[in-house]
């Protein structure tokens, strides 16, 4: 593989290539392969690809001794893996200032246990969301790496939201110095807080803009941003760099990881598994992103036995894993899981760079034939290295009555991202029957999605106003309201801008225009 000794002609590459390091090369291109503070500057290789690391490292720490660490050491000793160009002084620096009281459990990731599984809680962050878990720590990932390569410019983060990327991204960005942050989202596919956490952010670097189109549109017009090199460089020239905060970004997707073994070690330290032992994980998923790093940790050593891959009705990945098709050619569902309302999975791609052998060519075929036709078919000897996955979905029916019977039966609340996982595990269960424990990833607080979930519990409730139904989750549940509502109840709106698709690229230039 050919070392590029740059970035790009912008970004001075300063870190020298030990043995042990891990690179990283894109999806698209097997001749560009960069350390990981550099992809994490760029987001996304300049051919579209995404970047993946050349070769997987492996756990040295004993399952044994994963169990007696808190989430901080955990996440070191995972993250040093696959970030071995930051220092270890770096490295828990950041993770000292994501991983601190901006969570309200000291757990960092609560597993807790009802009807019979256990449930991941992570939402326990600033936005009550498990994009909380990795964009607490990026903008400490990417200030770091900047300065270790020595960039100059300011960088500005563009992002595409289906609704909790957004929101996380601009907690964890807003007001660091040399950064600004750009999030579009589709101004009628996301729910009334998520929409509310968004546009009254504050800090004079953040600015939120409103689509007229669905995720998928965001998102291909963030990409559409990233790829074009006559405003990349016009931009370099004004002093700006983009980079992106969704999971594209590696630096997204590395602390994910950390949260899968964290869950496994808390298994072992209760006595409900022995050192050793699988388990599976069923993922609510849309982006593919947060089931993906479940794939990686299984890639380092963590004892996996089935990754559940959990669609809500746009299904568009149970097909997939069912047929080997990838179909985007279908009608887009609004959902009351809206931030799994996505046709284009954009993380696949990694899932199909290496089961394609870790392939750049072959995946870029792929990404061409999904581009120009909206859909692929994989080969038959790559449909046989899915082994690790399977895929099922739950409806909007399934979905609210695993709400209702679950509060029924233990009184434990999820959200309705939580419970299309926990309803796809009912079925999984049913299909396998499965002699291993079972981890449901639950992604999102109730009280973000209060309105759907209060009416799966009682249909009475859907005239009530959604602030009332949040007091009255509160009563119900005896879980206190997140300062993350509470905050934004009477809060301002200071982000009022709304555009078309075509018209994004425009709109973000004219943000930075004024800067």
């Amino acid at each position: 593989m050919i070392t590029f000794g740059v970035l790009d002609e912008h970004l001075e590459t300063i870190n020298e290539v030990t043995m042990t390091e891990i690179r990283y090369t894109s999806t698209r291109d097997a001749n560009i392969e960069i350390s990981a503070s550099q992809a994490i500057i760029k987001g996304l290789s300049d051919d579209g690809g995404l970047f993946v690391p050349t070769q997987f490292p492996r756990l040295d720490t004993s399952l044994e001794e994963f169990a007696d660490l808190d989430y901080r050491e955990t996440a070191y000793r995972v993250m040093k893996l696959f970030l071995s160009d930051f220092t270890e002084e770096e490295l828990r620096t950041c993770i000292n200032n994501a991983y601190d009281s901006k969570f309200d459990t000291p757990e960092i990731a609560p597993l807790m246990e009802a009807g019979g599984s256990y449930f991941l809680e992570l939402f326990h962050g600033r936005t009550i969301a498990f994009k909380d878990m990795a964009l607490s720590i990026l903008p400490h990932l990417l200030i770091t790496a900047a300065k270790k390569n020595n960039v100059k410019e300011e960088i500005v983060i563009l992002t595409a939201t289906s609704g909790d990327t957004g929101k996380a991204a601009l907690a964890g960005f807003a007001g660091v110095k040399g950064t600004r942050i750009i999030v579009f989202f589709p101004k009628d596919g996301v729910s009334p807080v998520q929409k509310k956490q968004m546009v009254t952010q504050k800090g004079d670097n953040t600015f939120v803009v409103g689509v007229d189109g669905n995720f998928d549109d965001c998102q291909t017009g963030v990409k559409n941003i990233f790829n074009n090199k006559e405003l990349t460089d016009r931009l370099i020239q004004k002093g700006f760099r983009f980079s992106s905060a969704n999971s594209i970004n590696i630096g997204r997707l590395i602390p994910q990881v950390v949260y899968y073994v964290y869950a496994y070690s808390r298994l072992v330290k209760s006595g409900s598994i022995k050192p050793g032992e699988k388990i599976d994980f069923c993922v609510p998923t849309g982006n593919f992103g947060n089931i993906l790093a479940g794939y990686y940790a299984k890639l380092i050593g963590l004892p996996v036995n089935k990754l559940i891959c959990a669609s809500n009705e746009n299904k568009v990945l149970y097909d997939f894993f069912e047929s080997g098709v990838y179909d985007r050619n279908r009608k887009f569902i609004l959902t009351s899981s809206p931030s799994m309302d996505i046709l284009i999975s954009s993380n696949l791609e990694r899932l199909i760079y290496h089961i394609a052998g870790d392939n750049a060519g072959a995946n870029s075929r792929y990404m061409q034939e999904l581009s120009q036709e909206g859909k692929y078919a994989i080969e038959d000897d790559m449909r046989g290295r899915l082994v690790d996955f399977v895929g099922f979905y739950a409806d909007e029916a399934e979905t609210a009555g695993k709400i209702r019977s679950l509060y029924e039966e233990s009184g434990y609340i999820i959200d309705t991202h939580t419970a299309v996982a926990a309803a796809s595990y009912d079925k999984y269960r049913q299909s396998y029957n499965p002699k291993v424990p079972a981890v449901i990833v639950s992604t999102a607080s109730p009280y973000k999605f209060s309105r759907s979930v209060m009416t799966a519990i009682d249909k009475s409730n859907e005239a009530k106003g959604d602030f009332e139904l949040i007091d009255e989750m509160s009563a119900l549940s005896g879980v206190g309201i997140p300062d993350a509502i509470e905050e934004i109840r009477n809060a301002e709106i200071r982000h009022k801008t709304e555009c078309r698709v075509d018209e994004m690229q425009a709109v973000a230039e004219g943000f930075l225009e004024k800067c």
